[in-house]
């Protein structure tokens, strides 16, 4: 499939100008922030210096204060308090982070996850028979309970309390909870609107902590928790989070907590950055519950000793080897059965088979957007008469809308725009399937059927050096709404040694130059060796790439990551 290739549009000039003599003489620099909203010194002083100082009062956000009330009075009056978090990334970073915090200053706190194949997703009635099992009296729920109306009207008779921190889309009522954090909530001031659920998990801790005077390096120190739910969750990494990304990023590389530091010694990288996170550590935490159960990974996580925390990563790491298996397996089945039904052209991919695991299914959604880049749900059997699905759609596409338009069809969801869960009944799936179908071809546009590259800027070889890739790395910590730029040069040859490489020889490298110039970089394409006869013979091309750091054998170079190349026209 032809990738579509999008330039930046052209900027305001004079405020790139201006902003050119203010920050750095430098066009391509000044031009990059402007894209993102930065157009004075202030602004670009905030971007590139992140303050702690300029997070949000906690008590911005609506019901902060009966939540730290409540907080309070269960510690004072030495309640027992339940830790819920859902079995993923986010929900499991969320309970590290409540449970490390309150544990060091208060004993009588428990944790709970559920179980993702008896439980299924969020707050369930097994966790609240637990936590009345064992007499506690508050529920803190983490990254989930936005829309467990009757699951905490239930705790209600139970006679106990709940505390929800969520930053998923409510309901049209909210649950009856003694506090609803949540900065979705439409009748919600709070400044931010993007955090995770760990980072909604510690504005409650940062309230907590200002109403009790507590130093604030004791909360600041669990930032490394709250980066890797940011990095595994996909929120935008701008503002607050921003902040606190880039804070967590200095904890996880100088003072990683024992769990995540047994997971970083596997890897011989100097220092983790986002993109790290998302790849490395974040499989890992999630196939714990994927693959077993997700408390394994909250227990990696608050584990103080290194020792026992490398015998526990270890285990985790072999769940997360099993599970790419299973990846891969059902991936294949699951293609197969896209092309048996003969669906190709449709606008989205529904499949379904009862034995596919139930803990990979989001990924293999991914795995299929690769393939087709339409929006996908891929349901497995969840007990006798009902199916579970994952969903993951492509950019620009809403499918928690699309979702909404189906919700006679379905027992329940949640999510985010690019990424939901779903469970309907068996009896239902044939006019889901053809529902969603015809409720994503009625409202998708043509950009997001195609795969897209969207380019900051146009510049030449001349333009990398070592100065600019230094202030490039200044826009770091890098995510959704601050992405690695990806540059385009035209007018390119390979010197002629470019080869293909891997062990299948899927990879291309190539020595790149413009036709008049003395300048040669590396270029590394990946995945592109369908690309490679563009290049020989001494043919121009264009290519699209993102500019990286080399090392090897103790020389560190700059290289091009390529994600595209298109011959000259």
């Amino acid at each position: 499939m032809e990738t579509k290739w999008n330039l930046s549009k052209e900027e305001n000039k004079q405020v790139i100008e201006k902003l050119k003599k203010e920050v750095y003489n430098d066009n391509i620099i000044a031009e990059l922030l402007v894209q993102r909203g930065i157009e004075d010194f202030e602004s670009a002083k905030d971007f590139f210096r992140p303050s702690l100082d300029k997070l949000h009062n906690p008590f911005l956000m609506k019901d902060m204060d009966k939540a730290v009330e409540r907080l309070d009075f269960a510690i004072t009056n030495n309640e027992r308090i339940l830790i819920y978090g859902d079995y993923d990334v986010d929900g499991t970073t969320s309970v590290a982070l409540m449970y490390s915090f309150l544990k060091k200053r208060y004993p009588n706190v428990d944790v709970y996850v559920p179980d993702r194949y008896n439980e299924g997703y969020g707050v369930s009635i097994a966790g609240i028979d637990y936590a009345s099992e064992t007499n506690c009296d508050l529920i803190i729920a983490l990254d989930c309970g936005i829309k467990a109306n009757d699951k905490i009207d239930y705790a209600i008779t139970k006679n106990i309390d709940f505390i929800v921190c969520d930053h998923h889309n409510p309901g049209k009522e909210l649950p009856n909870a003694v506090a609803v954090l949540d900065p979705k909530r439409e009748d919600c001031n709070y400044p931010y609107k993007e955090l995770s659920g760990c980072g909604v998990g510690f504005k409650l801790l940062q309230g907590y902590s200002e109403k009790k005077s507590i130093e604030k390096n004791e909360l600041l120190q669990h930032l490394d928790l709250v980066a890797v739910s940011i990095g595994a969750d996909i929120v935008p990494i701008t503002g607050e989070n921003r902040i606190l990304t880039y804070y967590g990023l200095k904890q996880l590389n100088q003072h990683p907590r024992a769990g995540f530091k047994a997971i970083m010694e596997q890897y011989d990288i100097p220092e983790f950055n986002v993109t790290d996170v998302v790849f490395k550590i974040a499989p890992r935490i999630n196939a714990a519950g994927r693959m077993k159960h997700g408390k394994y990974a909250v227990r990696l996580m608050i584990q103080p000793d290194l020792e026992q925390a490398r015998i526990q990563a270890e285990k985790i790491n072999e769940y997360n080897k099993n599970r790419k298996l299973k990846d891969q397996e059902i991936t294949i089945e699951a293609l197969k059965q896209k092309e048996d039904n003969n669906e190709q052209d449709n606008f989205s991919t529904v499949v379904y088979h009862p034995d596919w695991h139930k803990g990979v299914i989001g990924i293999v959604a991914s795995r299929l957007i690769e393939k087709y880049h339409r929006p996908t749900v891929v349901f497995t059997s969840s007990g006798i008469d009902t199916m579970a699905g994952s969903v993951r759609s492509v950019v620009g596409f809403n499918v928690y809308d699309a979702l909404e338009s189906c919700s006679e069809l379905i027992e329940q969801f949640g999510g985010h725009k690019y990424a939901a869960g779903l469970t309907i009944k068996k009896e239902n799936y044939t006019e889901f399937r053809n529902k969603f179908e015809a409720e994503v071809k009625s409202t998708i546009s043509e950009d997001s059927l195609i795969p897209q590259i969207n380019i900051a800027a146009t510049i030449t070889l001349n333009d990398i050096n070592n100065k600019f890739y230094k202030i490039l790395k200044q826009f770091e910590p890098f995510g959704p709404e601050n992405m690695r730029p990806v540059f385009m040069s035209k007018l390119l040859v390979d010197n002629g040694k470019g080869r293909l490489v891997g062990e299948n020889k899927d990879h291309i490298r190539l020595n790149i130059k413009h036709p008049d110039s003395h300048i040669t970089i590396i270029g590394i394409g990946f995945s592109m060796a369908d690309k490679y006869n563009y290049v020989t013979g001494n043919q121009e091309f264009s290519a699209v790439y993102e500019i990286d750091e080399n090392t090897w054998k103790g020389n560190t170079s700059l290289q091009l990551m390529l994600k595209d190349i298109k011959q000259t026209t």
